[in-house]
């Protein structure tokens, strides 16, 4: 029983790593493009564990491969999942295409909740664009150095100057801290926290 529950392990973990490299092609600020071991190496670390770590992977790349399968331009479009609770941020220039980025998401297996953070509009240009992955990138770099701070645990996107969290915060001085981070830097507009608290040790 033990060598079948480790080789179904294995085989959801490869699933989950080959799918990765689909779901990169839309990656935004979220940083789907990492390598495997990376992937590996970060999830353990992560409060979700490592097994939810990949099927929340598996579940990003199955609805890029539903939005690609149904023509939707998801380019300017980045899926975060945690947990189960998927995150959709960026731009797109029809509402229908909106609405569609929800109703596939939804029916990807495992999806717990879908956050709608996708506006209607034209999406930013070039400029904007490079301001976005450097508020990301700056964002990531402080909350690393920090050591108040749990940084794995955060997923960070940014869409015309305004940050999404995600994830698993320790507590809310912790939260306030990454917020004050963000809030700190050049082109930052608002930071919106879709984040989850460390539930506190049961006692007996």
């Amino acid at each position: 029983m033990k060598w079948k529950a480790m080789r179904l392990s294995i085989n959801r973990i490869s699933a989950g790593l080959a799918l990765l490299a689909f779901a990169g092609l839309q990656s935004g600020c979220a940083g789907l493009v990492i390598s495997a071991g990376a992937t590996a190496g970060s999830a353990a670390l992560q409060e979700r564990g490592f097994r939810t770590a990949v099927d929340d992977t598996v579940i990003r790349a199955k609805i890029a491969a539903a939005y690609l399968q149904d023509s939707i331009d998801f380019k300017l479009i980045s899926i975060e999942a945690h947990e189960g609770r998927v995150l959709l941020t960026g731009t797109t220039p029809r509402a229908r295409d909106r609405v569609d980025a929800v109703r596939l998401a939804w029916q990807v297996e495992g999806v717990k909740s879908v956050i709608n953070e996708i506006s209607i509009e034209k999406g930013g240009d070039i400029l904007e664009l490079a301001r976005d992955k450097w508020v990301c990138a700056q964002l990531r770099l402080k909350i690393t150095f920090d050591a108040k701070v749990k940084a794995v645990n955060y997923a960070i996107d940014t869409v015309n100057g305004t940050v999404y969290l995600m994830g698993i915060a320790q507590n809310q001085a912790e939260l306030n801290r990454v917020k004050n981070h963000a809030r700190a830097l050049d082109y930052v507009r608002r930071v919106i926290s879709h984040m989850r608290f460390k539930k506190p040790p049961t006692r007996k």
